[in-house]
């Protein structure tokens, strides 16, 4: 029996991912905000037979306090995890700056996805063939880091906002890769493309007429998982690799510049050090 952790899953691609597991008698932590969708996912563990596997924690993963908070829950419960899949996102229009003084989509995109990484990063090496996925963005050539103006403080848009954050998540896979070049632990950046999910957001009239138009357009939910289940169960050979709708990427140019990435870790580390303090 495995144990998946899955943020985000109360929703989408990560309540999909979730239930499969669930289904197939596996274990399976659910971190997410919504406290009545939490309790949606647990009943529907109860129907299939789960609800003695299904583990839901309430947390804001937009707060780096929230996250680390479900880390120690997560630590306190179990002594490995098998997989960790990465899926929280919230789109926004307008911008919006956490209680602790982050930007929201540089928190809760790549921040959470950061200190779940590398916070749960002992757990998953006790696990026979452990694997990270993150699912994110890569494979599109679009998007730009401001390394002066991480929270995009100067013209703020939540597109640029978000591709921000996708370009962010490569490099985390980089840098969790670097740091761990011969552990056990696979790294996997997985673009699913377009799938019919929630598109949880606050969207302005254009951009949710946009979002619809997408909606309608996008592939099941149980097709944009398959990537994510062949992960899981078959984690890659090499320690990072990365796929859009299932097509493996190279892992060359800017997107995975190992320079830009061993930046990016002592940037965020010293990030999440002044917010602790």
């Amino acid at each position: 029996m495995k144990t998946i952790v899955v943020s985000g899953g109360t929703d989408g691609i990560g309540k999909a991912v979730a239930l499969t597991y669930l289904g197939r008698g596996d274990e399976v932590v659910v971190l997410g905000r919504n406290a009545e969708k939490g309790a949606e996912v647990l009943a529907e563990a109860e129907r299939i037979g789960a609800g003695n596997r299904a583990h839901f924690i309430a947390a804001d993963l937009s707060l780096v306090s929230e996250t680390r908070r479900a880390v120690g829950e997560i630590r306190d419960r179990f002594a490995g995890i098998d997989g960790l899949v990465l899926c929280a996102q919230h789109f926004r229009s307008s911008r919006l700056v956490t209680a602790e003084g982050f930007e929201h989509t540089f928190a809760l995109y790549y921040l959470s996805r950061f200190v779940l990484s590398h916070e749960l990063a002992d757990l998953l090496a006790a696990a026979p063939a452990p694997v990270v996925v993150n699912v994110c963005g890569p494979g599109v050539d679009f998007g730009e880091i401001r390394w002066d103006d991480l929270g995009r403080e100067r013209d703020y848009s939540g597109i640029d906002a978000l591709m921000q954050g996708s370009r962010l998540n490569d490099l985390l896979g980089v840098g969790f890769a670097q740091r761990r070049p011969a552990g056990p632990v696979r790294y996997v950046l997985l673009n699913p493309g377009s799938v019919r999910t929630g598109f949880s957001g606050e969207y302005d009239p254009v951009m949710a007429e946009q979002i619809e138009a997408a909606r309608r357009n996008a592939r099941p939910v149980e097709e944009g998982i398959v990537p994510v289940l062949a992960a899981l169960d078959a984690p890659p050979a090499e320690t990072l690799s990365a796929s859009m709708t299932g097509a493996p990427l190279e892992l060359t140019g800017p997107a995975f510049d190992p320079e830009a990435a061993r930046r990016l870790h002592e940037l965020t580390t010293a990030l999440l050090a002044d917010a602790a303090s």
